[in-house]
């Protein structure tokens, strides 16, 4: 079975009419553990294992499967769910990103919607349908930081995972304020002083460049704190970044 996996590149001819979209594994045959939860169309599942073959770019998930064909072994592909429409994908794949956990999977990301609809907690659950939907008149960027966030976080702290370091263009410029935002509730609000680039530090970072901004907690904007952004929820979005007014 392994050495009919090695060879294939792609589906016969046919196929992938059939399939529709689906949700797929990428799963470390030594360990048996999944490192990797895609979704897509066509070809799809069989990309990052042909970047891996003929790519230099170094990312956690590329890397994984380097090592495991180092070893001589061959990287599983599973299709969990085929057939789906592209909402239903992304609604399946994030389900799984979240029961797996992002620190366990080479995923850069979380699901669809997940600050708004993932994991949480019954208390979690009761914070965020209580809190009010704010309406954002400022130029503001809303900051994701559910990978990072955990109870009991100090305000620098949750400052410090708030500012950086971020993948981001220059419209980055036109914000004068960054929320942070986990579970899709407003916890801080800060005043952009100014960007500055990132320092390397992991070899991903040599790939785009990093941002992060300098700032302080904006007074005047704390009456958001607490509330919910579901009006800002971007449909399909995995961008842990996103942009309000600006």
């Amino acid at each position: 079975m392994n050495a009919v996996m090695t060879m294939v590149s792609g589906f016969p001819p046919g196929i992938t009419e059939k399939l529709g979209y689906y949700v797929y594994l990428l799963i470390d045959p030594e360990a048996n553990t999944v490192f990797y939860v895609g979704k897509g169309t066509g070809n799809r599942i069989f990309a990052h294992l042909n970047a891996a073959l003929t790519m230099p770019t170094a990312s956690d998930k590329l890397d994984r499967i380097r090592g495991i064909q180092a070893k001589g072994l061959t990287v599983e592909h599973v299709v969990l769910r085929h057939g789906l429409s592209e909402k239903e994908a992304f609604e399946v794949e994030a389900a799984l990103i979240d029961f797996i956990g992002i620190d366990d999977l080479a995923n850069k990301v979380q699901g669809y919607a997940a600050d708004d609809r993932g994991r949480m907690t019954i208390a979690e659950v009761i914070a965020k349908y209580r809190a009010p939907s704010v309406t954002i008149s400022e130029p503001v960027l809303l900051i994701t930081v559910n990978r990072l966030y955990r109870d009991g976080m100090n305000a620098q702290e949750l400052y410090e995972i708030t500012r950086g370091d971020w993948v981001i263009g220059s419209r980055r410029n036109k914000a004068k304020y960054a929320f942070a935002v986990y579970r899709g509730i407003i916890r801080a609000v800060y005043q952009i002083d100014h960007w500055e680039p990132v320092t390397t530090r992991y070899a991903e970072q040599r790939i785009r460049q990093r941002w992060r901004f300098e700032g302080q907690v904006a007074q005047a904007l704390c009456h958001y704190v607490g509330g919910s952004t579901e009006n800002y929820a971007a449909v399909g979005a995995q961008n842990p970044i996103r942009y309000v007014n600006c």
